[in-house]
């Protein structure tokens, strides 16, 4: 995959609903490289949708699966009755793997060119199995430190995710002390790190939503940009009718991190409910994520989460496949830019 991309665009797994077969079928039809989202799916509902993106496109895609953690609970049920005296009618805090037994056995019978982990590190086993069935197999990582343990386990590239990211940040160890979940690196500086420790192409994701920003990380070292936020106002993808006016909303309120919504450190444009709950969010995931599910379900914009990354007032609302030509041209552009610089 990253040694024969057409282009260095991919787009990132964004669980929950707006990465669709659609969406991914588009964007590889475009010349980039989409990720089918396999969190919160079980294993038929991920099969479905992998077959339903054969359907539209003979282009190579990926999946991306999370790594279940350990079972946390501390502050669970202290948060859950904050939710509730708030007025809110929170979900039960239970506890389960996402399914991932079964999916990594799906992906190991129907093989796909290239499986990406989040929430950890996957074991030498899985990456050896995975190898076998001629996947790829990539990790996000956060720090150098989680680059080096991906590298050990014998991956063949890093999804290197600066703090700029929207969503969930890839954290192997969600710190309860840490309310961000463990160290904070900037993309450029974390590109640059990773690739002074550890010799594996890199996939730069974190607050990339324009050309300029694929330029620079491509002059940072990294071989491809990955894309969310970018491709979160194309029809194509599942994006939530509240979740769009939020990242179209005129006053560009700011984005911060929270483990208010599911007990994982994620970045969401800041509302009500982010702001009123984020200090006493538990890192307790995916106990909080399935408290919160029904409070989110309504829909309401102040409850439910927004996710972002920092560039978000840049995204635009194009079409997926013209999104794509877009990002390549102002990348060309951005290019010629800094090598007139250079030359001066």
């Amino acid at each position: 995959m990253l040694t024969a991309l057409d282009s260095p665009i991919v787009l990132a797994p964004m669980a929950g609903g707006p990465t669709t077969p659609d969406l991914v079928s588009a964007v590889s039809d475009a010349g980039g490289f989409g990720f089918l989202a396999g969190g919160y799916l079980d294993a038929d509902a991920l099969g479905a949708a992998v077959a339903a993106v054969r359907k539209r496109t003979e282009r190579p895609f990926g999946v991306n699966l999370f790594l279940p953690g350990e079972r946390h609970g501390a502050g669970v049920a202290s948060y859950r009755e904050r939710l509730v005296a708030a007025g809110l009618e929170p979900g039960d805090p239970v506890w389960d793997d996402d399914g991932y037994p079964d999916k990594l056995a799906l992906l190991l019978s129907d093989p796909v060119p290239a499986v990406s982990f989040t929430f950890g590190c996957p074991d030498p086993d899985a990456v050896s199995r995975l190898h076998a069935v001629g996947s790829e197999v990539l990790a996000t990582i956060t720090t150098p430190e989680e680059a080096r343990q991906a590298a050990a386990a014998g991956v063949d590239g890093l999804v290197v995710q600066g703090v700029e990211a929207g969503a969930h940040r890839g954290v192997f160890e969600n710190d309860p002390a840490d309310p961000a979940g463990g160290p904070q690196y900037g993309l450029l500086a974390l590109l640059r790190l990773v690739a002074a420790a550890v010799d594996l192409p890199l996939v730069a994701t974190g607050g990339i939503v324009d050309g300029a920003g694929v330029a620079a990380v491509l002059a940072a070292g990294a071989s491809a940009a990955q894309l969310g936020t970018a491709f979160l106002l194309c029809p194509e993808a599942g994006t939530k009718p509240a979740h769009r006016a939020a990242l179209g909303d005129p006053e560009r309120p700011a984005t911060a991190i929270t483990r208010a919504f599911t007990g994982r450190p994620a970045r969401g444009i800041r509302n009500t409910f982010l702001d009123d709950h984020t200090d006493a969010a538990p890192a307790a995931y995916p106990q909080v994520h399935h408290m919160t599910r029904p409070i989110r379900a309504h829909g309401d914009p102040a409850s439910m989460n927004l996710w972002a990354g920092q560039a978000y007032p840049l995204a635009r609302s194009l079409p997926a496949a013209e999104l794509v030509a877009t990002l390549l041209e102002e990348a060309r552009e951005a290019t010629s830019r800094a090598a007139a610089g250079v030359a001066r």
